[in-house]
């Protein structure tokens, strides 16, 4: 194929970051440097008075000039398959993002969406819950639903939207952001729930536990909803969703705030709602959660904020193998330059027993506060070591950390050695008010521009892409990146590190952890880390500290021990078992009572290292 043909075979999309673009500001160097303007056509407008550039796409040649001189790299110039001009579902306007295809939701059965933050997995939602009409590209001149209909002739999805549009189908979707749901619902939990009970389900019957058990909120029925936390605030987004009768079901990041336990209660109580003519469809980053959950699941992938291309449905397996493969063998198509993989690294058996080599340790503690009471076992770390803090929420993980930052004191007033402490807080709330830059120059003015730490740390979490920007502006996912790079960047003896998975998507979370694991191991010093993502805390864990207990009564944080038995001591409490997928090594959760499960449980094998 000749570069003619090769040329006639892509279609060219433009687009501009209408948050990074300021005409005002600027002097127009992307108009100034096409060469398509300076033969006298309109292919970039943009002036003084402009809000925002605009670049012709089908004028443009795709030379990229535009692209390096812009001073606030606003411009994206992409070339996609010309297969795909025709499978376009939604364009939000002129140079903005486009959605390709949609995934096709079936009767009875879980769809598992998975892909990065921004690829269109929220956009997906909405046009499937009919809650926005897809506009097939034309954003200027949008189909009515016959054309529509018309476009999605001979697919699944042309009878799923005839019986949206005859209002046969109503749809519920969980929302992605439950921290927003004070603002808009008002009032006690048990009240909300049981007026929203259309299925029956807020009372156990029949043998049958109540959604409160299920989702653990019995404690927090009798008070308001502004008066709860991330976590109960997630499970009481599911609860409402799962108590009312629809036939579409969509969760949006159903696991964000929950731990392990919670996920798979949550996972469980989204798979109740099965029956043979309703719809379930779930967005979800936890790997195992999404494997566990789902019976069949479609991939997107793209250039996040630009495009989002949907697979077709795959086996779970086989969906997120591919997604961590980065390569679509139906498609003939590769879109991440490495696959992920999950090979724990060689367990040093020494780490098990650990006594000549640790150069630090903690003394036993108690710390109580209020009904909770947290009993703390004495435990050694040695450099280039990660302990990570398995346990429920509500345990006292986040509190045992704050102990050896040393901003909480033991009840007899026992001290931690005093070691240089680096901290990531569970909760980021952005104070500063300036850019990305200005903060990493104030807080960690050497470490951002060192070379090691340059291609180790702020490279592979992408921190350049948000450099000028406004912190307080920054989203979930960016804020906690620039915090993981503001923790590592702080020069410690230890690394505290409380959530780094929540608000990232699949993929940043799997850079996140290798980030995190290779700084540790380069500068030979110690992190704690608490994770509810379970790939990520077997992938950075060298040691685990066990939580055992009544989580909010009184809980014992036990001696660090070797990964191995830690993890089934672990999971034994949860009645949990993983294998491990030969292919990737990622951790697989068993079904419940499934063949492979009772073997493990038989054999006392909850958790394997290696296949």
């Amino acid at each position: 194929m000749g570069k003619k043909d090769k040329e006639e075979a892509l279609i060219r999309i433009a687009i501009i970051d209408a948050e990074k673009c300021k005409p005002k500001k600027c002097a127009q160097e992307c108009k100034k440097s096409c060469p398509v303007v300076r033969m006298g056509k309109l292919c970039i407008e943009v002036s003084k008075t402009s809000k925002i550039a605009w670049i012709s796409e089908e004028l443009c040649i795709g030379c990229g000039i535009c692209v390096k001189k812009c001073p606030f790299d606003a411009i994206s110039i992409i070339n996609l398959p010309k297969s795909l001009e025709s499978q376009t579902t939604h364009r939000y306007g002129p140079n903005s993002f486009k959605l390709h295809r949609l995934p096709l939701p079936r009767p009875g059965q879980v769809l598992g969406l998975v892909g990065s933050n921004g690829t269109g997995k929220s956009t997906a939602l909405k046009i499937l819950a009919g809650k926005q009409k897809p506009n097939l590209g034309a954003f200027e001149s949008p189909p009515d639903w016959e054309e529509i209909l018309r476009y999605f002739r001979g697919s699944e999805l042309q009878n799923y939207f005839t019986r949206v549009l005859e209002d046969d189908l109503k749809a519920i979707i969980k929302p992605q952001y439950v921290d927003h749901i004070p603002r808009a619902v008002k009032g006690q939990v048990g009240e909300i729930l049981r007026k929203k009970d259309e299925r029956n389900v807020y009372d156990a019957r029949d043998g049958n536990a109540s959604i409160l058990d299920i989702l653990d909120l019995n404690d927090v029925q009798e008070r308001n909803v502004e008066d709860l936390s991330g976590g109960e605030l997630q499970r009481f987004a599911i609860g409402v969703v799962v108590v009312q009768e629809a036939q579409i079901y969509m969760f949006d990041e159903p696991s964000s705030y929950l731990d392990v336990k919670q996920r798979l209660n949550a996972a469980r109580c989204i798979r109740s709602l099965l029956a043979p003519k309703t719809f379930v469809i779930c967005v979800e980053h936890d790997l195992s959660v999404l494997d566990y959950l789902s019976d069949f699941i479609c991939c997107l992938y793209g250039m996040p904020g630009a495009y989002g291309v949907v697979t077709m449905p795959f086996s779970v397996r086989e969906g997120i193998n591919i997604f961590l493969a980065g390569f679509i063998p139906t498609e003939n198509m590769r879109f991440r330059d490495e696959a992920l993989t999950f090979r724990v690294a060689e367990v040093d058996e020494r780490k098990g027993e650990a006594d000549k080599h640790d150069r630090y340790e903690y003394p036993a503690m108690t710390k109580t506060m209020g009904a909770f009471k947290l009993e703390i076992k004495p435990g050694k770390f040695s450099d280039s070591e990660i302990l990570v803090l398995l346990g429920q929420n509500g345990t006292g993980k986040t509190t045992f950390i704050r102990m050896l930052a040393g901003m909480l004191e033991a009840d007899d007033g026992t001290r931690v050695p005093e070691l240089n402490v680096s901290y990531k807080p569970q909760k980021i709330s952005p104070k500063f008010d300036g850019s990305v830059r200005a903060l990493l120059h104030k807080k960690i003015r050497d470490m951002y521009v060192h070379p090691q730490f340059v291609s180790d740390v702020m490279k592979p979490l992408n921190i350049e892409a948000l450099i000028d920007q406004d912190v307080m502006h920054l989203s979930g996912g960016e804020l906690q990146r620039v915090a993981i790079a503001l923790a590592l960047g702080t020069v410690a003896d230890i690394y505290l590190i409380d959530e780094p998975s929540a608000y990232l998507d699949s993929e940043q979370r799997i850079i996140a952890a290798k980030v995190i694991k290779r700084f540790i191991m380069h500068s030979k010093k110690c992190a704690f880390i608490v994770e509810h993502d379970f790939i990520m805390a077997t992938y950075l864990a060298d040691r685990v500290i066990v939580y055992d207990g009544r989580p909010g009564v009184t809980c014992t944080a036990n001696t660090p021990q070797a990964l191995l038995s830690g993890m089934n001591r672990f999971l034994e409490g949860l009645a949990i078992t993983f294998r491990r997928d030969p292919e990737n090594h990622r951790p697989r959760i068993n079904k419940y009572d499934s063949v492979k499960d009772k073997e493990q449980k038989e054999s006392g094998q909850f958790f394997f290292l290696d296949d």
